[in-house]
């Protein structure tokens, strides 16, 4: 058990855990060692990890955003991910950030993590590491995504619903939109959004409720999934009814099945999406299992991150 739960924080997974951010004014410093980057944000040192392809060019390029679960970090969401060979492939830049102490304030009430108790500014790290990723790179600004998994994927909606301005598209997985933050949910802009969610989620439930974890303690709670959908579908103003399709299903030993609802005609060009995992539990599609599946379910191998992507490529900011 002690090497399953070691893998599974390598990878950013256990103990997903957050609270309404008191802003904090960025005050940037920029340096580039070898490996983990850092730039100080208020008072704190925060850290990331960008990987750049080597066959760049002089075109500005898309940047995209991808959180760890809780308890998680950037290395291991990096090899649980894939993105950085996406971003070779595709000619894109991927930032994976550290939240601290490998939490992000993501809209939920708890104690449970030292983000959510010191309530981290996480708003200002991602508009510090932004501004600091666009003078150094030549980033387009319309083609900024942001995607995590966990902690992660319910920051990648806060996030988004913070700065809609910045972000095109958000593909959050397992993890909806925190409460009590559903009471404020007020995006200034529509974003597109493709929501990845496994119907047998053992520790963040489709329906919403309770997030479950190791310990007996409370780490908040989401709203269902398809009020999420609602939420987003009502800001973007997509088409009240969705079109529904079956995706292809890649492999039939997985246990899973995958059905997509798509929401379309929202301004700018926008779309909601909804990948249902149907058998699916706690874990990034197509990727590594780090846990047994009685603890986390099913990795369906319908699709992966290169789906992710192409969802993010068809949806710049007008």
């Amino acid at each position: 058990m002690k090497r399953w739960l070691l893998a599974a924080a390598f990878y950013g997974l256990v103990g997903i855990a957050t609270i309404p951010v008191v802003s904090v004014v960025a005050q940037v410093a920029f340096r580039a060692p070898r490996g983990m980057r850092s730039l100080t944000v208020g008072t704190l040192e925060r850290e990331f990890l960008v990987h750049v392809p080597a066959n760049l060019g002089s075109s500005p390029v898309p940047l995209v955003f991808v959180f760890h679960g809780g308890n998680g970090q950037a290395t291991g969401t990096m090899g649980l991910t894939g993105f950085s060979e996406l971003a070779d492939k595709e000619t894109f830049i991927v930032v994976y950030p550290q939240g601290i102490g490998r939490n992000w304030n993501d809209g939920r009430v708890t104690q449970v993590s030292e983000a959510h108790r010191d309530n981290v500014d996480d708003l200002a790290f991602f508009d510090a590491l932004l501004a600091a990723l666009t003078r150094e790179y030549r980033v387009d600004t319309k083609r900024v995504y942001a995607t995590g998994i966990s902690n992660g994927a319910i920051f990648s909606h806060y996030l988004a619903a913070n700065r809609a301005e910045k972000i095109a598209a958000i593909a959050p997985v397992v993890g909806g939109i925190a409460t009590p933050f559903n009471k404020r949910f007020k995006p200034s802009q529509p974003v597109s959004v493709l929501m990845i969610q496994g119907t047998d989620d053992p520790l963040v439930p489709y329906n919403g409720g309770r997030i479950a974890g190791r310990e007996r303690q409370d780490r908040g709670s989401i709203i269902g999934t398809d009020e999420a959908i609602r939420l987003w579908t009502r800001v973007n103003g997509c088409d009240s009814e969705p079109i529904t399709k079956p995706l292809p299903d890649r492999d039939a030993n997985d246990g899973c099945r995958s059905e997509e609802q798509r929401w379309t005609g929202g301004r700018g060009r926008t779309e909601v999406v909804l990948w249902r995992v149907l058998g699916g539990g706690h874990t990034w599609p197509s990727g590594p299992r780090y846990l047994p599946e009685r603890l986390i379910g099913r990795v369906t191998r319908d699709f992966g991150s290169a789906e992710i992507w192409e969802f993010f490529e068809s949806h710049p900011k007008p």
